[in-house]
């Protein structure tokens, strides 16, 4: 089997864009960012590595979709982990030897993208071609890092928030005033509740309905 970095590079492309839906800089960068993640980490074949291989994604946009289509992780499987940093970054982890390298994309590798195709006047396709031909220094920065071993051995517990009373899984509780609360109630929340009486009565309208029946093979009709 040809390790991933060996492999063609319209291949993997064309594996990614499957996966993401269509083609455009990020998947190109995603792409790059992966090989040469791999190829500094030494991880040949990253889709059998299971648990093996993790990897950090600094930013939820297109490149990501490309990290995880060739690499095989997920969130489910807790193989991918977000780190909303808003950057362009991945990291990825042996967590075995706990060997890990840093890819971050390059800010000025957007302003090069003009000279390498000069005559291209669409910015996102001058953008996808320079992304392919950019040589990796020129477009990447790659850094070796340890990676705090609390982000990859969260112990498997459960506890429940003193304030709203939902429980919390992997000991991402916060711990204030001798008081444990979940993240949202320590005032880390992305959301805001409009009346809790309104949550109430929608939860009681949600249970009196009677299950939806499916037909006879139907994926939502299987158990999980």
């Amino acid at each position: 089997m040809t390790a991933i970095y060996d492999r063609v590079f319209d291949e993997l492309l064309d594996e990614a864009v499957a996966f993401h839906g269509h083609l455009c800089p990020g998947q190109v960068l995603g792409v790059r960012m992966t090989v040469a993640g791999c190829r500094a980490l030494g991880v040949a074949h990253p889709r059998q590595a299971g648990k093996r291989l993790a990897v950090f994604v600094e930013i939820d946009r297109c490149a990501t979709d490309a990290i995880q289509a060739l690499t095989g992780v997920s969130l489910g499987k807790r193989t991918l982990k977000h780190v909303d940093y808003g950057k362009t970054a991945a990291t990825f982890v042996d967590t075995v030897t706990r060997h890990a390298v840093r890819v971050v994309a390059r800010d000025d590798a957007r302003e090069l993208a003009g000279s390498v195709t000069p005559g291209e006047r669409d910015a996102r396709r001058a953008q996808t071609i320079a992304y392919r031909t950019l040589p990796e220094d020129r477009l990447l920065r790659l850094e070796r890092v340890t990676v705090d071993p609390g982000w990859l051995d969260r112990r498997r517990v459960r506890v429940f928030c003193a304030k709203c009373g939902e429980g919390v899984n992997y000991e991402r509780e916060v711990r204030a005033s001798a008081r444990v609360l979940c993240r949202a109630c320590a005032g880390e929340s992305y959301y805001v509740v409009c009346d809790p009486a309104v949550a109430e009565s929608m939860t009681a309208v949600i249970a009196s309905r009677p299950p939806v029946a499916h037909a006879a093979g139907d994926d939502h009709s299987r158990s999980t």
